[in-house]
């Protein structure tokens, strides 16, 4: 019951610090890309502190910080991993859905910092301009571009395929691709308010250069982000016990 309370209070804490902070420091952000990162920053790390008194949530970062213009393919669990590695990385950017946009203060900062809106009911169409959309956004905000390979979030144990458009996305924009894993599901849901205590995750894995080829990417890819965060995963279950 007390981890309730906690998780209800916690969400309170998040969400109003998004709105204080986000509206607050939001003429400061209008002025550069860079005052605008700023900002989102120090609400991703006012959530982090937040969760790891109030809930017990700790978080960390594994492997070598991803810098410079490269493509992270990461795990999607929940909002947390989000979070994480947006605080972790220098310059991030994501492939975002386009109703996005629209939603406030998170649409408005998404905009400032050059994230890639796609519509998915598009298909073909919407493949063809988030590569288009990915170049432009390279050349005036570079920095690290943040892929979903999935497309959505997928909870712990759910298997779920790897779409085509990172590996799209790898071959068209010739960049270095640092896949990272993650066992943040297990602890913060896709869906509903308890938050669990404990360690979560994310690691950033060896890159998978601009040289491989569209046949062998998706398949490499996919079997060292399962595989690391699989283990991840077993890591969370094993020290609950």
């Amino acid at each position: 019951m007390l981890q309730w309370i906690r998780s209800y209070a916690f969400l309170i804490a998040m969400y109003g610090g998004m709105a204080v902070i986000g509206l607050g420091l939001f003429p400061w952000a209008l002025t550069s890309e860079h005052a605008a990162r700023r900002v989102a920053k120090i609400w991703c790390r006012w959530t982090l502190w937040c969760a790891a008194w109030m809930v017990g949530l700790k978080t960390e970062v594994r492997g070598e910080i991803p810098t410079g213009e490269v493509l992270i393919a990461s795990k999607h669990q929940s909002f947390l991993d989000i979070i994480i590695i947006f605080d972790a990385v220098p310059a991030a950017k994501f492939i975002m859905k386009r109703e996005l946009l629209f939603t406030p203060v998170v649409g408005q900062y998404a905009t400032r910092i050059g994230c890639v809106p796609v519509d998915r009911g598009k298909k073909g169409a919407a493949i063809a301009g988030m590569l288009r959309a990915a170049k432009a956004s390279n050349e005036t905000h570079p920095g690290q571009l943040i892929i979903y390979p999935q497309g959505t979030r997928v909870a712990p144990d759910v298997k779920a395929p790897y779409k085509v458009g990172a590996s799209l996305l790898h071959g068209y924009l010739k960049q270095t691709c640092i896949p990272a894993a993650t066992n943040v599901g297990h602890f913060w849901p896709r869906l509903g308010v308890y938050r669990k205590p404990g360690l979560a995750v994310i690691e950033f894995l060896p890159p998978i250069g601009p040289e491989v080829v569209k046949a062998e990417f998706l398949s490499h890819l996919e079997e060292v982000v399962e595989t690391a965060s699989d283990r991840l995963l077993k890591e969370a279950r094993d020290a609950a016990r």
